[in-house]
């Protein structure tokens, strides 16, 4: 059986890989690149195959496709940081939105015998009233970013096809989830950057951080990608996934955390450039739909997620 996975040679996309390598041997995995990555030898020791695309070429999305033929996609590829999305709004939404429709439309185009997943996002939820947390799958969209208004595009553009064409998609609405391999960048992996630089003598004793009042749902990677091969396989096509821990955690406990994973006396500093334009206080969702259909539930602690990711920038701050 032919997989094709979108992105992947980004954070959740070389999980995915793992994860299909340990649990579905009989896959031939297919993947894309945007530009060549410095994950390619890992990636293709894990036997998979790697193209270089450009989601937003509609001919060469197409010209893949007809090459590989998947029997399974995985469309993970997309512009997937939120401050970035309000300094290149238009990037973000052509990226996301062109790149999903042009992915939808070949495989219809070709008549694909195909299983898809999109991967669209709990920011599409945005700023949801207190009263209807934890949100399900039919709580109302209320964007608050050009990167939730292009997952609210991506997300109905799947459910679009599903409908007009039928063709087997599911949708995933994924809540912050944090592991090994994310960039600096996101909050998690740039708090654990800075606690190992300070365990190694390189940066003063002051982690600087953003807005710490906010809550979060976070999972762990590799329980998404579980999530995503089980949603695939055992879902309801046509059908929309929240993934989710259902536990909101705020910033100042995931931190806190961080730092009692240290020996080391760390201060806390915030710095107004990391604080958002607009940030959602809480934000947590119920997987009980997914749950129900693939028996699938989170298993990785938090703690032991947080202890991954510090480990990690320890050893690649030792080794630089």
């Amino acid at each position: 059986m032919n997989v094709l996975i979108s992105g992947a040679s980004g954070f959740v996309g070389r999980h995915l890989l793992t994860y299909l390598c340990q649990h579905m041997p009989h896959f031939r995995l297919h993947g894309t690149l945007f530009s060549d990555s410095e994950q390619r030898a890992a990636l293709e020791a894990l036997g998979c195959r790697l193209w270089a695309l450009d989601l937003r070429d509609a001919d060469a999305v197409r010209d893949l496709l007809a090459q590989v033929r998947p029997e399974r996609i995985y469309h993970l590829a997309g512009q997937a940081f939120v401050p970035r999305s309000f300094a290149a709004p238009w990037e973000t939404l052509e990226v996301n939105i062109r790149g999903t429709l042009n992915l939808l439309e070949a495989a219809r185009a070709l008549k694909l015998e195909t299983r898809i997943l999109v991967v669209s996002s709990a920011d599409v939820y945005g700023a949801a009233a207190a009263d209807s947390l934890p949100l399900t799958e039919n709580a109302p969209f209320i964007p608050s970013s050009p990167y939730s208004v292009s997952k609210i595009a991506q997300d109905m553009l799947a459910w679009q096809y599903a409908r007009a064409y039928g063709m087997y998609i599911v949708r995933a609405r994924p809540f912050n989830h944090i592991g090994t391999g994310q960039s600096a960048d996101f909050a998690v992996p740039n708090w654990a950057s800075q606690i190992a630089a300070i365990e190694l003598g390189q940066r003063e004793p002051v982690v600087s951080v953003g807005n710490l009042a906010a809550a979060r749902d976070f999972t762990d990677v590799r329980d998404v990608v579980r999530a995503y091969a089980l949603a695939l396989e055992r879902g309801t096509a046509g059908t929309v996934y929240n993934v989710c821990s259902g536990i909101p955690q705020t910033m100042q406990h995931i931190l806190e955390t961080l730092i009692n994973l240290s020996a080391r006396p760390i201060a806390v500093r915030v710095d107004p450039e990391r604080v958002r334009p607009i940030e959602i206080p809480v934000l947590y969702g119920s997987y009980a739909r997914l749950q129900a259909d693939t028996d699938w539930q989170p298993q990785i602690s938090l703690v032991q997620s947080l202890s991954d990711v510090l480990n990690e920038w320890r050893a690649r701050l030792r080794s630089a």
